[in-house]
């Protein structure tokens, strides 16, 4: 499986350009032209569409070469007569990032290189009834801990994690996950204290928004406004407009999972009523029979589903319904034409979809004229790590000195006898 980031918008600074800040200004915008050719680039096409003189270029270059973040790939054509130039690329050793998510079925670690191809992907089965915060995430740091070790021999060094949680966080702080029994949990410190030994800086986001960054990231370049919809033991959704996740004041915005779909309906362990939660979740699905020992939830709904198990399909047809009704308030609030199916919803699809898309198109007012494309996520269940790693590696992507400035040697300190 691989993944492809696309590149980080030109920041816009208000700041005039001082000569000290001048030569990182300069080479920000030569590896951002490296990073959005998609084909290795030659030192003389970078002085053309950058306006940098050439020795500016090959200096540049050569910095960005020993420190690893480009390499010298092949010939670049630049579509005139003469002989073919050496070009300059991403490199796929180096810096990488780091992902964990916590799922419904499981856990899982992913590493990213700077190309955004995925190097390592792990999954560990796992149920959370009964094991507190520090348990699960100390399991999760001996998969982070094996996700390093097994990337360090292609000569990648990670440089962050992040975690996604299934849940609202605030300052690393996962403020509520029912389906984990965590309420105002400090996941960010727990984990940074289970990994220690690795001093790795770790930020915690929610699951959804960093799903919708992965299946972004994963695009052909033709994605860019759309609802993702995570589906598991709690539903949450990352909007995407225009390219830019929508996070919302406080970064809480997507809490699908709590839009009142029957205001006179279920009870809601959030206290209200006839929350979409209530009707679509994986709970919801399994009803009065849970996962046995042993088998995880999405394994169980999804083989009671294709067995036929006519409690099971009732019940997916109802959460369908409620789905499709959320969507649809959503939906025509936003303005977006596409909704992915994420999560647990990537594997029950086939069984949600049409009841899903039957009330959006009864409900939406421009459905009519302007359909809307519902299908399942490109990444599956694996987007929220996926995107996690992404989003770590980003941030190289973006500031790229803060990188080199870690490979530069340091300067010893003799003192004079």
């Amino acid at each position: 499986m691989t993944a492809r980031v696309r590149p980080s918008r030109p920041r816009q600074s208000e700041e005039p350009v001082r000569q000290e800040n001048l030569r990182t200004l300069n080479l920000e915008l030569v590896f951002r032209h490296i990073l959005a050719a998609g084909r290795p680039i030659s030192r003389t096409e970078l002085a053309s569409v950058t306006g940098l003189t050439r020795p500016t270029i090959t200096r540049i270059a050569e910095e960005l070469l020993a420190g690893k973040l480009i390499t010298e790939a092949g010939l670049s054509h630049n579509g005139r007569a003469g002989r073919p130039r050496v070009g300059l690329t991403l490199s796929e050793k180096g810096p990488a990032g780091l992902g964990l998510d916590i799922r419904a079925d499981g856990l899982a670690a992913c590493v990213v290189d700077l190309t955004g191809t995925v190097r390592h992907l792990a999954f560990t089965p796992a149920t959370y009834s009964g094991r507190s915060a520090p348990d699960v995430l100390a399991r999760l740091a001996h998969m982070a801990r094996a996700a390093i070790d097994a990337t360090a021999a292609e000569d990648l060094t990670v440089l962050t994690a992040t975690l996604a949680v299934p849940g609202p966080v605030q300052a690393g702080i996962v403020q509520s996950a029912p389906e984990l029994g965590w309420r105002d949990v400090d996941a960010q410190a727990l984990l940074r204290d289970a990994i220690e030994p690795l001093g790795l800086p770790i930020t915690v986001d929610n699951e959804a928004n960093l799903a919708a960054l992965g299946e972004l990231y994963a695009s052909d370049n033709t994605l860019h406004s759309f609802v993702y919809v995570s589906g598991g033991l709690g539903i949450g959704a990352g909007i995407v407009l225009d390219g830019q996740l929508m996070r919302g004041a406080r970064g809480w915005s997507g809490e699908l999972g709590h839009v009142t779909v029957y205001p006179d309906g279920n009870a809601c362990p959030c206290g209200s009523r006839g929350c979409l939660q209530t009707y679509a979740s994986l709970s919801a699905v399994l009803g009065d029979e849970p996962a046995p020992a042993g088998t995880t939830p999405d394994a169980a709904a999804t083989g009671r589903a294709e067995a036929g198990h006519p409690a099971t399909i009732a019940a997916l047809d109802a959460a369908g319904t409620a789905l499709g009704i959320a969507l649809a308030d959503m939906l025509n609030i936003l303005d977006i034409d596409t909704v992915l199916l994420g999560g647990s919803f990537s594997l029950l699809a086939s069984w949600l979809t049409a009841n899903a898309r039957a009330e959006i198109d009864r409900r939406v007012l421009t459905a009519a004229w302007a359909p809307i494309t519902l299908r399942p996520a490109l990444l599956g269940p694996d987007a929220a790590v996926i995107g996690a790693a992404l989003t770590s590696i980003d941030q190289i992507r973006q500031h790229p000195t803060t990188w080199l400035a870690r490979q530069a040697p340091q300067p010893s300190h003799v003192t004079s006898a």
